[in-house]
Parts: C-alpha cells; structure tokens; sequence
C-alpha cells in the first residue's frame, strides 16, 4: 500500500512539475516572438494590440483576456481545471518577466533565430502543460464549447475564432508577419511531436490491469460535428 502512495504521489508530482514548466515555458516563448518582431501567435497578436491601446504590459493583457474568456465558459458550461485556471495567470507572468530580462533585439541576423526558438520553445511547453492533463486553456475550452453549441466543426470554430483574433489586433496595433505563418504552419507539428515525448501514462489503480490496442470506440473523424467537451483532465491544444 506505501509502494503504492509513493507510485501515485511520484506521478501526480510529475504532472505537477510538467504543467508549471510547460506554461512557464509558454509565456517565455511568446515573450521571444514578441523580441523578435517578425510577428506573433494569433493570441499575442490581439494581446500585442490590445496593451498598445491601453498602455498595459502584454502580460497583463494576456491575464485579463484569458479571464474574461474563462468568464465565457459558464454559459458555455464548460468544466476548467487547475491548468485551467493556472494557464490563465502562469502565462502572462512568466512573459512579462521574460520580456523584463530580454531586452529590444535590432539586428535581423539576431531576431530570426530568436522567432524560431520561440516557436519551438512553443512546441516544447505545449507538449508539456497539455501532457499534464490538468485541463484545456480558456481558449480551448472556448473553441469546445462554441462547438457543442452551434454544431459547426471543431475546425471551422477554431478557425473562425482565431481569424477574428487576429484581424481584431492587427487593427489594434498587433505584429502580424513571417512568424505569424510559420507558427500557423510549424506549430500543429511541433505540439504532436512533443506531446508523444513529454507522454505521462495513467496512474493504475492497485488490482487493475489497464489493456493495450485499439480503444472499443472509435474517435469521431477530424472536423465532424459537436465532440464532447474535455474534461478537467484533459486539454486539446494551447491557447
């Protein structure tokens, strides 16, 4: 029974310890594409706006948009987790405080390679706060529950979502550019890789014997109709 608590407190550590790193990780990185200047991640894009229009940091923008969109999941009745809620105020912080040590970066030869170790050190925290398993981030959970409202695509939501994200901060003032469209393009590849690397297995129940292959019911194809809202332990994608 000791053996036992000890296996489960170890792994409830790790999930810990993946998801603080992971969205520590995440604020870092969008810090770096922000220092780069050569465009941001949809999301950044309307924080970029949104803190020239008002004057606030980035990272406290980024506080306050992903509260007000967890204010949007009750009529969405959407179920947040500790990462839920974490990832709301992690984030921001961690980017503020980034920014605070990586000063303005002029040299091209400088700030392209800083735009792609953003962009991977993206792939990488997202691999690791949503192999955690301590629930989706607030936009997620926004993209789900749009989804089970209106019945359109998890595809056709998410994209809506963030086309109306960007041009909404474009217009605010937003850095739209290269890196803009090479994080569109890398960033599906980069999470799935690092998500099967950062993979924390299930914790076992003592006496249960959890089976390998096929699981009996298959997942619904990409891009069909409503899909079940994750729940607190689990996430789709960043952001």
């Amino acid at each position: 029974m000791a053996r036992t608590t000890d296996r489960s407190t170890t792994h409830l550590t790790r999930r810990l310890i993946q998801l603080y790193v992971g969205l520590a990780l995440y604020g870092a990185s969008s810090a770096l594409l922000v220092r780069a200047g050569l465009g941001l991640e949809p999301w950044g894009v309307l924080h970029q706006g949104l803190a020239e229009l008002t004057g606030i940091s980035i990272g406290v923008v980024s506080i306050i948009v992903g509260a007000v969109v967890l204010l949007l999941w009750i009529p969405l009745r959407q179920r947040p987790g500790l990462g839920t809620v974490s990832n709301v105020f992690v984030v921001g912080l961690a980017m503020d405080g980034t920014l605070a040590v990586v000063g303005d970066l002029d040299a091209l030869g400088v700030r392209i390679p800083v735009m792609v170790l953003g962009i991977v050190l993206n792939g990488v925290a997202t691999g690791l706060y949503i192999a955690a398993r301590f629930g989706p981030g607030p936009r997620d959970g926004l993209m789900t529950g749009l989804n089970q409202i209106t019945g359109r695509s998890i595809r056709l939501v998410r994209t809506a979502i963030e086309v109306a994200v960007v041009v909404t901060g474009f217009l605010l003032g937003g850095s739209l550019g290269a890196g803009t469209v090479l994080y569109a393009l890398a960033i599906g590849p980069l999470a799935q890789l690092f998500l099967r690397l950062f993979a924390i297995p299930e914790a076992s129940a003592p006496g249960v014997v959890i089976a390998s292959g096929e699981p009996s019911t298959p997942a619904p194809a990409a891009g069909s109709g409503p899909v079940a809202a994750p729940t607190s332990g689990q996430a789709i994608l960043p952001q």
